[in-house]
Order: C-alpha cells, then sequence, then structure tokens
C-alpha cells in the first residue's frame, strides 16, 4: 500500500482532507476501502454516487434490473439516455466519469441464498439499498455471521428509515429486532404501490453514504442499536433505540 496520496488525489480531495478528523491519513483509508452497494435504485445511486466522490478505491454495486423512465426522478445517476440499459452498466459508466480511479465491479444479478455469500464476503462494508423484505433479512443474517459492518436504508412516500449495524459487537441488535419477517410486507417498500417523493431518496441514500464514512475514518456517533427515522414531510426526525431480541 503506497502511503502517500499523489498531487491529483490531494488536489481532489482538499476539501475533505482538510478536516482535522480526515486528514491525509483519513483519505488514504476510504481510498483503500471496499464498499458493496446491494440495489441500484433510489438508496443506492446517491450512495454510489457521494462514496465515489468522497473516494472510496472499489465499490461493487448490484442489480438485475434495466433502467425504466420512471426511475428516473429519484434515481440520480440515470438519465433518458440509459433507458432499458443494465442499471449496473450504465451507473458504473457514470461513476467512472466521476472518479475515473475508482474500481467498480457490476454484479447483474437479483442477490439470493445460493450467490450472496461468495460476493458479500470480499467487501467491508455493506450499504443496503434494496426493495424488499427477503433480500434485507439475507443481507442482514449474513452480515451478522460475517461481522460486516451494514448500513440499511428504506424509503417510502415522504419518510425515511436508516438503520445502522456493527456486527463486530456482538451485543448488537438486527433488523429482526425491528421487522418481524412472517408479519411484514413488501408493498411498504415498493415505490410502485406506496409511492416516494424522488428527494427523499436522495437524502436516505447520502446519510447511508455518509454512516460508511464515519465508519472507514472512525469518527463522530454512528446509528449502531438504533433507528433513525425521518418524516420529511413534517421534518420530524427521531432515533429509537433497538433492543437485542434473545432469539434472534
Amino acid at each position: 500500500m503506497n502511503s502517500k496520496l499523489n498531487k491529483n488525489q490531494i488536489e481532489r480531495f482538499s476539501r475533505q482532507i482538510i478536516l482535522k478528523n480526515i486528514g491525509a491519513l483519513g483519505q488514504k483509508k476510504i481510498i483503500d476501502s471496499k464498499v458493496l452497494i446491494i440495489g441500484m435504485g433510489g438508496l443506492g445511486c446517491p450512495a454510489a454516487e457521494f462514496l465515489t466522490r468522497a473516494g472510496i478505491g472499489l465499490i461493487g454495486i448490484i442489480d438485475s434490473d434495466v433502467v425504466d423512465l420512471s426511475n428516473i426522478h429519484r434515481q440520480s445517476l440515470y438519465d433518458i439516455g440509459d433507458l432499458k440499459k443494465s442499471k449496473v452498466i450504465a451507473a458504473k459508466k457514470k461513476l467512472k466519469k466521476i472518479n475515473s480511479k475508482v474500481k467498480v465491479n457490476c454484479h447483474k444479478i437479483r442477490l439470493n441464498k445460493n450467490n450472496y455469500s461468495k460476493i458479500i464476503e470480499k467487501y467491508d462494508f455493506i450499504v443496503d439499498g434494496s426493495d424488499n423484505f427477503k433480500t434485507k433479512f439475507l443481507i442482514n443474517d449474513f452480515c451478522k455471521i460475517s461481522r460486516k459492518f451494514l448500513v440499511s436504508g428504506a424509503i417510502s412516500k415522504f419518510d425515511g428509515h436508516v438503520f445502522t449495524f456493527d456486527f463486530k459487537n456482538k451485543n448488537t441488535p438486527c433488523i429482526r429486532s425491528f421487522f418481524q419477517e412472517e408479519k411484514i410486507s413488501d408493498d411498504i417498500l415498493n415505490c410502485e404501490y406506496e409511492g416516494i417523493l424522488g428527494t427523499v431518496a436522495g437524502i436516505i441514500g447520502t446519510i447511508q453514504a455518509n454512516e460508511v464514512l464515519k465508519k472507514i475514518l472512525n469518527i463522530g456517533k454512528n446509528l449502531n442499536g438504533y433507528i433513525l427515522i425521518l418524516d420529511l414531510l413534517n421534518l420530524n426526525f427521531r432515533k429509537v433505540k433497538l433492543i437485542k431480541l434473545k432469539n434472534v
């Protein structure tokens, strides 16, 4: 690992490096980090964009879908020219334009119980931008077993939720402490049924990216063990502590 930033990196990331909590050493930590983003929709797009702008060295992106016209109002990496194209391919093209030095691994698949472990295990930080609870529970369970750092998001209408799970701490509650799998419906995550204001997706996805960067740098307070609930229609924000259940 090269311990020094080059001239281009110093100039590109100068506004981050000047922060006393980051500096050149912190910027190197960002560049050397590996982040996986699951779901390149309303949450995954802003998360991937701002992590790329921050200088993450390796980003994996997972999505099996193609770009639809109804996606563009909230999925910030796509435009009209991307219609019917693979989301991960279109996103990679945009991310490389933002930062040509970032390595982007495309996984044009739908995550399932047969393929998830060999993909997730290659990354240190996981951003969950999926839109169904089957995938969320799958990600949660593997990250818990493999002690990964997971930031999960959910959006609907004018509302957003952000969960942070640092599974290196064995006392960390998981998403099953908040949602019970057999009692939850995917409709509350489905923008087609519930609707979504585009800015809500951007805000929640950006918060997810922010939580990853804070963890990489080991600065500030994170949401580990809490859920951040944002009502962006009425500008009400609250943190609710999750209680670790004995059987999960």
